[in-house]
């Protein structure tokens, strides 16, 4: 058995809530992803990663976890959570499940009882409760800005009423942060691994990784602070927490993966998290948030791989997930990167453009070194879903920012499986919990595998390819001369991958055989917006200029 089986894996995320409805409610659950096993072992992935499916009063679309030992009744129990990682497995599949350690639900059985005991007590100091400032503590006790936009902090009542502390929430008011320098926290949170290792869960995927570790003092935010001493993200200490996990995980037969999930511009400081007894992968977010084009996607690369090779680790390469716009969408913009900060509702793409480019985007990520990871229904080529009606949002960051941000519910639209019209078999008696557009019939997973050209074959076609060729996966990358704004790379001896972000057709390098395209070649010509897995010639021969 490979012990090291991240190094090379393609990982599906599975949104549970919009994955596949079981029960009829509209809402996906573990039994609707039970029957689609099949299909998920037919796409060609390696492992799963799912999205919490704690119990959770959904604030924040279940990363608000009231209890880490149990399922939410929405999507079943913990015994068809059992059955579910097992008859995964069955199939071929690891199950990696999601660990929020930076907070939990203001409903979580700790954070009740510290609303219910005294200031100082040592119910509370398990999180990060302050008297506030100014007369009567009216203002919160520093300037912390929430993820979710406003105060990082919100004032508590007291039993008779009256105003009494704050505490620290950096993501939503339902989210308190739990205070890392309690060693409750700590024996806690091992205690949570090991209930999920146990039963055959093969990885965590770490939520917001970076911020657990606070400054003490909770002082202001210092513009010019030393690299590691930000007041609450990235600081030092935090990577002692890691090491603990590390030992625990690598304690099992065969040893549990730990993936963090780090928003960090400073590679360098993110390689650091994969030093030797830390995580074993983070996700590749400056590749993701990279816009398509040739020079920028070229540097993002040559980074990742430069610094993931300092701490021998693979890296990893993503394009979507439950927080960001989707490709389709993205990448038929002006602008084709992704920041949280210029996300706006209104904003033009050209979805044909947009498509052509997510496809060749595909490729180009699954011919890269290390492991990579695709959210559900990126695999359809499924486009941001941009028009849901103001009263059926949920997402917390459109309310905290007093409607600028449209919100992340626009990737979670449950996933049309058949049909000419919603719910597109995705098991409900009635409306889904998000509305899905009426335009997707030719978009659903019975459609596109009647048809050859589909998005769905590609991604069918390309994990095939990559899983019987040794050179693909982990390992090395070797740039080939190349058109202007072409990128061009060989995997191994003989298999390499053109992507055309020209404004014109090129000709391909000398070769054998084309493995795989993500458009049709033009008399041997790779169009605009395309990429090409080749089998070269044994004797490189150059380019062709035809």
């Amino acid at each position: 058995m490979e012990i090291a089986w991240w190094r090379s894996a393609v990982i599906y995320q599975v949104y549970v809530r919009s994955f596949a409805d079981g029960n009829g409610d509209g809402t996906g659950d573990l039994a609707g992803v039970r029957t689609r096993l099949r299909y998920l072992a037919d796409l060609g992935v390696d492992a799963l990663w799912f999205s919490p499916w704690y119990p959770s009063p959904m604030a924040d679309g279940g990363y608000d976890v009231a209890d880490y030992r149990d399922v939410d009744p929405a999507y079943g129990t913990l015994e068809e959570a059992e059955r579910l990682i097992a008859e995964a497995r069955d199939v071929g599949l690891r199950t990696i499940v999601d660990i929020v350690p930076n907070h939990v639900s203001d409903q979580h059985a700790w954070f009740q009882a510290a609303l219910d005991a005294a200031p100082g007590s040592p119910a509370r100091q398990r999180f990060w409760f302050r008297p506030g400032r100014g007369p009567g503590g009216a203002e919160p006790p520093n300037d912390w800005s929430s993820i979710f936009g406003g105060s990082a902090w919100t004032r508590t009542k007291n039993a008779d009423g009256t105003p009494g502390e704050w505490y620290l929430h950096l993501f939503a008011p339902e989210q308190p942060d739990l205070n890392w320098t309690h060693p409750l926290v700590w024996h806690e949170h091992e205690q949570i691994l090991r209930f999920w290792f146990d039963r055959g869960a093969a990885g965590v995927r770490i939520d917001s990784a970076g911020l657990l570790a606070k400054h003490a003092d909770l002082p202001e935010v210092d513009p010019a602070h030393a690299p590691g001493q930000h007041v609450h993200t990235d600081r030092d200490e935090v990577h002692d927490i890691y090491r603990s996990w590390r030992r625990l995980a690598d304690g099992y037969p065969e040893p549990r993966a730990l993936i963090g999930e780090i928003w960090l511009p400073d590679l360098e400081r993110l390689a650091r998290y994969l030093r030797p007894g830390e995580l074993h992968t983070v996700f590749n977010f400056d590749f993701l948030a990279c816009p398509w084009e040739p020079d920028r996607l070229r540097a993002s690369i040559e980074r990742s791989l430069h610094f993931h090779e300092q701490v021998d680790a693979p890296a990893t390469w993503v394009l979507s997930n439950h927080d960001v716009t989707r490709p389709v969408t993205r990448y038929g913009r002006a602008d084709t990167s992704f920041a949280f900060e210029t996300k706006r509702a209104g904003t033009a793409s050209d979805l044909v453009l947009g498509e052509r480019r997510a496809r060749a985007a595909a490729l180009l990520m699954l011919a890269l070194p290390g492991s990579a990871y695709i959210y559900q229904g990126e695999e359809l080529g499924l486009p941001e879903v941009e028009d849901i009606a103001p009263d059926r949002i949920q997402d917390p960051m459109h309310f905290r920012s007093g409607g600028v941000d449209p919100g992340r519910d626009g990737s979670r639209v449950p996933l049309p499986w058949s049909g000419a019209a919603p719910p597109y078999g995705f098991g409900a008696t009635g409306d889904t919990w998000l509305p899905q557009p009426t335009t997707w019939a030719d978009l659903t997973v019975e459609a596109q595998q009647r048809n050859p050209a589909s998005t769905l074959r590609l991604y069918r076609d390309a994990l095939r390819v990559r899983k019987a060729e040794p050179a693909l996966g982990d390992g090395t990358l070797t740039w080939l001369d190349a058109p202007a704004d072409v990128l061009a790379f060989r995997r191994g001896d003989d298999v390499a991958c053109v992507v055309n972000l020209s404004a014109g057709p090129v000709g391909l390098p000398q070769h054998e055989e084309v493995l795989l395209a993500s458009a049709d070649l033009d008399d041997g010509r790779l169009g605009s917006d395309a990429a090409v897995w080749l089998r070269l010639t044994t004797t490189d021969k150059g380019w062709s200029t035809r």
